[in-house]
């Protein structure tokens, strides 16, 4: 009997171990099992197929261990990860790396055992030698880390292997488990005091408990705490009381308490009740019925609902359908700040049915989440797009909210995939239905709804008797001219924060930059300020007096002295969302300000503080990036502002229209929610661009009609499907040869959907020189086929040559 095994690294295939015949009966797909990979590693991979062909090339070698009695994937999964890594170019190593928790994906430690026969002989050995050597004679082994503290250094390797060269020791590799479950002391009555009789008796009479003050205080404590609630632990008690352990001990002693371990949830989850308390209007009610008879004709359907419609009560109203029907739902936002609105309001409804699952969770956190889906005990699993890789049983509906967001796509590293074509795949292998909800859909997902490829049903009024928000144009030019310089806060907007602050309503100031100035130049030669490492120019971040490149991370000191002309005046061109906060705080003294970008919300519950601040009242005034945007609800908002349109409006992207469109009538959709219409007021050097009028008008139709004529002209999404390739290497004619070469080679056979290969805008990297190519292909399935096997065929023969194996060749299908 053999296994195919999938490996959590980038491996060309799966590879195959063979099955010893005391495994034979146990061993199940989707189980974790220890194999050797090479000479010593040792991997925990899954079991994705188990045969009886034994491969024709090789002996392969037996798998060493079974992990886990119970599967941790189901077949879905696994059949989720092979369409994975073919659609988007990857291997299922990878999917399986991104899938799973890092708990699960366990490799080997390697271990330095004393070889005993040399003896005690040290005399040979240089000094860091010696040190190793001696803490092996002592302790007999030593794990890699325990060696890197004893010669104080991470560069282990030549020390270790002259050891092993003179014969002072052997290595050792063994898969160490490192999931840890949380556990906590409890503290119980003991049995015969259960009794009220006996317990009455206890506190009255016992003279040595009434001689014992401390004790006795301790005892009463216990009691109240489990009237309370219900279950006593040993920190809560110890805390209450005021008490020490060796009180409690005391009372351990005589037999009035007991202690036991036990294990516990990290994460706290509810009672299971559902309290559906919501209540629909009329329109909402004819959007269930038509979204249930939708799914009846049509797996996949969009709810294009305007912002501020009550889709999420829609949502809720499907979603205790399924519930009480025994089916699991996920659903899917595209960041982890929304999670902590969202969750308090399906947690009312539905209580511990509902877990969440992101990336802010420990690993410890992510594997109890995963047992828990598996096991069914979680029906609704809210959480970003990592979140398609749980293992459901049950799967009956998948919701994609804000499905149109760039978020939902992963960047780096492989898989690059996109969650919401993914979500549907894992929708589609369960039979279960998709929902995708949007004010703002993409193009290519209201393409498909136009086309009845999907459902489409419409959600055009806002909940309640509130109006979509007025929108005024701010001309920064003339404005600019007056102030000689970049307009941050124009005297019309200024003069509309004072009064909604003066109404006692809250203002949401957007501008998609973080930092204080993006940009220092030189005024007398010009010259900025660039990152060493990256083609870029750093950003300077006041808070910390740092210059940062966003790109790699690097910072900087600020610079006084320009190294060009040596000049010490520099201009701060541009403003990042810091400045913002600066300025709005000089100009508000009285305001509570408060800004949401990456460098603040860094922590674990940062969005969630900040984010319950702002619907508490506590802040007057909330600046940030496009985090604010994305689908929060806020009922006092009754402006905001777009500070600056022009940086959405002038991007190198096909998609700069939509994405603009889309950030603004989002953004746009957070005034005005209860009770008030709202206003927004945007920014701009372009007010007559025909993107801002789509979004005064918010007429998201015409805004597809006319970005749709353009795609379908210049053979872009929906109309072609892309595969984007970016070439790296450290030297830049290197990377420039291997990119012209593959082009030369790819061009034989799909020469005409070919646009490269040539720089990126920021051509370096991390110290990489950047070359890109783009395949613009027909949605034709055999064409992709053929170009997709063609591409991983070039580029193995490109890294056969020598000049060129160390060039990185990254594929990115449906590139955004």
């Amino acid at each position: 009997m053999f296994a195919e095994i999938i490996i959590p690294l980038a491996l060309p295939k799966n590879y195959t171990w063979s099955v010893p015949e005391h495994f034979r009966e146990k061993l199940k797909l989707g189980c974790r099992v220890e194999v050797n990979l090479g000479k010593y590693k040792k991997y925990a991979g899954i079991v994705k197929r188990i045969h009886n062909q034994k491969p024709a090339t090789f002996e392969p070698k037996e798998i060493l261990n079974i992990l886990d009695e119970m599967p941790v994937v189901f077949e879905q999964q696994l059949k989720l990860w092979e369409w994975m890594a073919a659609y988007y170019m990857c291997t299922e190593g990878e999917v399986m790396a991104a899938a799973l928790p890092s708990h699960f994906k366990l490799s080997s430690e390697t271990v330095l055992i004393y070889n005993e026969a040399f003896g005690e002989n040290f005399s040979n050995l240089d000094h860091d030698e010696y040190l190793v050597a001696e803490a092996l004679l002592i302790k007999k082994e030593l794990v890699i880390s325990e060696v890197q503290l004893l010669i104080q250094s991470s560069h282990t390797y030549p020390v270790t292997n002259r050891l092993l060269q003179k014969g002072v020791c052997f290595v050792w590799e063994t898969i160490k488990q490192t999931y840890v479950p949380k556990k906590e002391i409890f503290v119980l009555l003991h049995n015969q005091y259960e009794d009220e009789t006996n317990l009455e008796k206890l506190l009255n009479e016992d003279k040595k408990l009434q001689r014992a003050e401390k004790q006795m205080e301790l005892l009463l404590s216990y009691l109240h705490l489990q009237k309370v609630e219900g279950e006593v632990t040993k920190s809560s008690l110890l805390k209450k009381s005021g008490a020490t352990d060796a009180q409690l001990k005391g009372l351990v002693e005589k037999n009035i308490l007991l202690v036991e371990k036990r294990v516990v949830d990290r994460i706290n989850y509810g009672s299971k009740n559902i309290q559906l308390d919501v209540e629909l209007t009329e329109l909402q009610l004819q959007v269930v019925d038509k979204i249930k008879k939708s799914f009846s004709e049509k797996p996949v359907c969009l709810l294009h609902g305007v912002t501020g419609s009550g889709k999420t009560l829609v949502y809720i109203q499907l979603i205790e359908e399924l519930l009480r029907n025994g089916k699991q739902v996920l659903y899917l936002l595209p960041e982890i700040a929304l999670t902590s609105q969202i969750i308090r309001r399906l947690q009312k409804h539905f209580g511990g049915n509902v877990g969440v699952y992101h990336s802010r969770f420990s690993q410890n956190e992510r594997v109890e989440i995963w047992n828990k889906v598996k096991s069914g005990e979680i029906k609704i699993v809210l959480g970003a797009r990592s979140s398609i890789f749980l293992p459901y049983q049950n799967l009956g509906l998948v919701i994609i909210d804000e499905e149109h967001d760039s978020s939902f796509k992963q960047q780096d590293p492989a898989p690059r995939y996109h969650g919401r074509d993914v979500a549907v795949y894992l929708s589609a292998l369960f039979g279960a239905n998709t929902l995708l909800g949007s004010a703002t859909p993409s193009l290519e997902t209201f393409s498909n709804a136009i086309s009845s490829k999907f459902g489409l049903v419409e959600l055009l009024e806002r909940f309640g008797p509130v109006e979509l928000p007025s929108i005024e144009i701010i001309e920064t030019k003339k404005i600019a001219a007056k102030e000689k310089g970049k307009i941050i806060v124009s005297p019309i907007l200024a003069e509309a924060i004072n009064k909604a602050l003066q109404n006692k309503k809250q203002v949401i100031l957007f501008q998609n930059r973080r930092g204080y100035s993006p940009l220092q130049i030189c005024s007398l030669c010009g010259w900025i300020p660039q990152c060493k490492h990256c083609d870029v120019s750093l950003t300077f971040h006041k808070l910390t007096n740092k210059l940062i490149c966003h790109y790699c991370g690097t910072n900087y000191p600020p610079l006084q002295t320009c190294t060009a002309c040596g000049s010490h005046k520099f201009l701060q061109k541009n403003f990042g969302t810091e400045k913002v906060e600066e300025l709005l705080v000089e100009k508000f003294p009285n305001a509570r300000v408060a800004r949401m970008d990456l460098d603040t919300m860094r922590g674990k519950n940062a969005h969630e503080a900040l984010i319950q601040q702002f619907e508490q009242q506590r802040i007057d005034i909330l600046v940030g990036t496009q985090m604010v945007v994305k689908g929060l609800d806020f009922d006092h908002v009754d402006l905001v502002g777009i500070l600056d349109a022009d940086a959405l409006l002038n991007f190198s992207d096909f998609r700069v229209n939509e994405n603009a469109f889309q950030m603004m009538e989002q953004v746009s959709g957070r005034a005005g929610r209860k009770g008030s219409t709202g206003k927004v007021m945007i920014q701009t050097m372009q007010p007559h661009h025909s993107v801002l009028q789509f979004v005064i008008e918010h007429n998201f139709r015409n805004m597809y009609v006319s970005e749709i004529e353009k795609r379908k002209q210049f053979f872009y999404p929906p109309f072609s499907r892309l595969i984007h390739l970016r070439f790296k290497h450290k030297l830049k004619e290197v990377v420039h040869e291997a990119a012209t070469i593959f082009s030369e080679r790819l061009s034989l056979k799909f020469k005409k959907y070919l646009i490269g290969p040539a720089e990126p805008i920021v051509n370096r990297i991390r110290n990489q020189y950047l070359v890109e190519l783009l395949c613009k292909l027909p949605k034709d399935t055999n064409t992709i086929l053929l170009c997709k096997n063609e591409i991983h065929e070039q580029i193995g023969t490109l890294q056969n040559e020598k000049k060129y194996k160390s060039v990185s060749v990254i594929i990115n299908v449906d590139p955004l």
